[in-house]
């Protein structure tokens, strides 16, 4: 598409995803040492997982959880699914189906496409979303067309050149007791040699919120500790916003994305062997459903109210 019919988002969208200057290409000494050094501390981590139960799997979800209230991390209430947190999952599943269709855009028809092959899946939201009524499937399509039509409005067309992949799922290591893993929204090139192209993006929804730039960089981490080539930006893309927040990635930013992930990983080991969970008191208090039986919960949230009184 002609840079002259793109919206002023879209061309916002595009500056600030764009390349400029020379290629970015990463030191490969300094590459394999941040690699070793989380090698040799996650292979200990591994051995203690093996020797207490076997088995764990990180995801950016539970790393913010374990970082986060480690009580909530334990006990907190099981997942449930509802139309607000299924919005998101058919938005990205319509924002998928969008990159690779061909012809006439028409968001209701992705939307009604995309909830209808979540569906069929049988998992995850599928056999939440068959179980609703007609009424209920309209007030969850509203939100989803909003989305789709704000995806289009914002974001500059997919060029087939930039190697886009939806929904591109990252592992690491391959196996073992102890796996680190993610899904990342949509992930624009491909790394070419040592050269870092990648620009790894999350979608989002609803606002900003710290731990987005956290996943983000955990991602960026995935990435480099499987092909050994770190992407070269990533961002959070959010829709009610329509614009981008990108972060260069650099080794510092690497660094700190090992630091934490281990300090997480370090937190749910200890509590698989036996280490009593620590509350940490934070704004998630609000809704949390332990909050009631929570003293210092419950001092938090009276902190708040007389500071913003």
């Amino acid at each position: 598409m002609e840079a002259a019919s793109l919206t002023p988002a879209q061309e916002a969208t595009l500056a600030v995803l764009r390349r400029d200057g020379d290629p970015v290409v990463f030191d490969r000494d300094l590459i394999d040492a941040l690699t070793a050094d989380f090698t040799e501390a996650f292979e200990h981590l591994s051995s203690r997982v093996e020797a207490t139960c076997g088995d764990l799997f990180i995801n950016k979800t539970r790393l913010t959880s374990v970082l986060g209230c480690e009580e909530h991390h334990l006990n907190g209430a099981q997942f449930e699914w509802n139309t607000r947190n299924a919005v998101g999952t058919v938005s990205h599943r319509s924002v998928e189906l969008l990159t690779n269709w061909r012809g006439e855009i028409a968001p209701a028809d992705v939307v009604e496409e995309a909830i209808a092959r979540l569906i069929e899946t049988g998992t995850g939201v599928g056999p939440w979303l068959a179980g609703l009524g007609e009424a209920d499937l309209a007030d969850l399509r509203g939100p989803c067309i909003d989305a789709v039509v704000k995806f289009l409005e914002t974001f500059p067309p997919l060029d087939r050149r930039w190697a886009p992949v939806v929904e591109s799922s990252l592992r690491w290591p391959a196996n073992g007791p102890l796996t680190l893993s993610g899904k990342v929204d949509l992930v624009i090139g491909r790394a070419v040699g040592s050269e870092s192209r990648k620009v790894i993006i999350d979608l989002k929804t609803g606002g900003a919120y710290p731990n987005h730039l956290d996943d983000l960089r955990f991602y960026a981490l995935l990435e480099t500790l499987r092909t050994g080539v770190p992407p070269r930006k990533v961002a959070g893309f959010y829709l009610d916003a329509g614009r981008a927040v990108p972060e260069d990635v650099t080794i510092d930013m690497l660094r700190s994305a090992m630091h934490r992930t281990l300090e997480g990983v370090g937190r749910a080991v200890e509590l698989l062997e036996g280490r009593p969970p620590v509350k940490r008191p934070q704004t998630s208090c609000r809704w949390c459903p332990l909050r009631d039986d929570c003293e210092e919960g419950q001092a938090h949230l009276a902190e708040l109210a007389d500071r913003y009184d």
